[in-house]
């Protein structure tokens, strides 16, 4: 049997530039009534850009909420309505300043499923062209080349934590180890 919940009310009690939080009313598979609070986001594109020397696009950049600097796959935001790989295309140019003759689907992230509606699309990039960066105004981050066997034990150091950049590197591994990238 499939376990569900049933939306009785829901209200908005913020809407910011990035998400929109509201407060619902659920009914619950026994009966019952319980409340959610849920954060409402348009989603996100990471991109995992490797070279022909095996080389990957990291960025690192301060992360205000976790008050630390990070080691991070280029992602952004999407835009409502955005399709998850021209986001993913947008943002390795933007970030990296290079623009890719392959893109494919590494599979869908959830990251936060108990109160987040986000979804993170993971991409990998190959054929990469260098271009220029252009961050967006208030964007401050370096864009780097590092072994991808160096990020494979920077993850395992604990020293790369961004849950996207440790799917995608981990999933791209494994395909890679059974040729199928």
């Amino acid at each position: 049997m499939a376990h569900t919940e049933q939306t009785l009310d829901s209200r908005q009690i913020f809407e910011g530039r990035v998400f929109r939080v509201t407060v619902d009313k659920v009914q619950l598979e026994n009966g019952s009534t319980s409340t959610r609070e849920i954060v409402h986001h348009h989603g996100g594109a990471c991109v995992l850009a490797v070279t022909e020397d095996d080389r990957l696009y990291l960025v690192r950049q301060y992360r205000y909420a976790l008050q630390e600097e990070l080691w991070e796959l280029p992602a952004g935001k999407l835009e409502a309505g955005e399709d998850p790989l021209a986001a993913a295309r947008r943002e390795l140019e933007e970030e990296c300043g290079v623009t890719a003759d392959r893109v494919f689907s590494l599979g869908v992230l959830y990251p936060t499923v108990g109160y987040d509606s986000e979804k993170i699309y993971l991409w990998a990039a190959q054929g990469l062209h260098r271009t220029s960066q252009h961050l967006d105004e208030g964007e401050f981050l370096d864009a780097t080349l590092l072994p991808f066997d160096e990020v494979l034990q920077m993850i395992l150091r604990d020293e790369i934590r961004d849950s996207k950049t440790v799917a995608a590197v981990l999933k791209y591994d494994r395909l890679r180890r059974e040729g199928k990238v």
